[in-house]
């Protein structure tokens, strides 16, 4: 395989940071894009990275202009982007009768027009060299809906109808286009929980431990792999059978 830059939104987070990892090692020259970051920060993600292939460039991906600034920078020192990860997501979480305008859109905005304005920018890249492989970072509330996160479930099922579509225009091309669904992933967000309700949730889940990042990395490095081209259209769920569906 002969292309091989890849692109990670919201690529300093812990889902985003174990992708860059597992991708360099795969192979790939990557750049993590976020908002731009604290020096200390920034320095844990590098030292995270050690000696391999990533680098880091800040955008805000809810604003377009920020995402060809982002592209344009990347392409010009590295050539053409064959991975794209959207991975960049926020939560509002509020019941709706509560809700604000300024809640819903924000999220819409990172979570699901972001995936728009850089598959967009980068699309026509894969599809010149007739190859490319876009995963986006969808979740089980996209399926399931929660309490308090009709934003949220609205952007991340919103998310799959858009690859679904963006897959059966590209496919010819040699273009895949597939979401993954992670259930709960120990990352800052869950830490966060109360341990009395990380219990109770670890109980819900059939496999019986929460998802590391490394579980949704591993599943963006088979969804990013040579070994995929006849997966297309697909979502993949990674969430230890919390929940299953066919």
């Amino acid at each position: 395989m002969t292309h091989r830059l890849a692109l990670v939104t919201g690529g300093i987070g812990g889902i985003g940071t174990a992708a860059c990892r597992r991708l360099a090692r795969d192979g790939f020259k990557v750049i993590a894009s976020d908002l731009p970051a604290s020096e200390d920060r920034l320095r844990i993600f590098m030292d995270e990275m050690n000696w391999l292939d990533v680098g880091f460039e800040p955008a805000d991906v809810s604003n377009m202009d920020s995402c060809v600034g982002l592209v344009e920078r990347i392409q010009s020192k590295h050539g053409t982007i064959s991975v794209l990860v959207n991975g960049a997501g926020i939560t509002r979480d509020v019941s709706l009768r509560k809700m604000s305008l300024d809640q819903w859109q924000q999220v819409m905005q990172v979570n699901l027009d972001s995936v728009f304005n850089l598959s967009r920018l980068v699309v026509e890249g894969m599809c010149a060299q007739g190859h490319g492989r876009i995963v986006n970072l969808s979740s089980i509330i996209g399926q399931t809906g929660a309490f308090g996160q009709s934003n949220y479930a609205a952007a991340k099922a919103g998310m799959h109808g858009f690859t679904m579509a963006l897959a059966r225009e590209v496919a010819a091309k040699g273009v895949t286009v597939n979401s993954i669904s992670p259930g709960y992933i120990d990352t800052a967000m869950t830490a966060a929980i109360p341990a009395e309700l990380r219990t109770q949730m670890v109980s819900s889940i059939p496999v019986g431990r929460i998802g590391l990042p490394e579980d949704v990395a591993n599943a963006i490095s088979f969804l990013c792999s040579e070994q995929c081209g006849y997966l297309t259209g697909i979502n993949l769920p990674v969430n230890g059978g919390l929940f299953m569906s066919f």
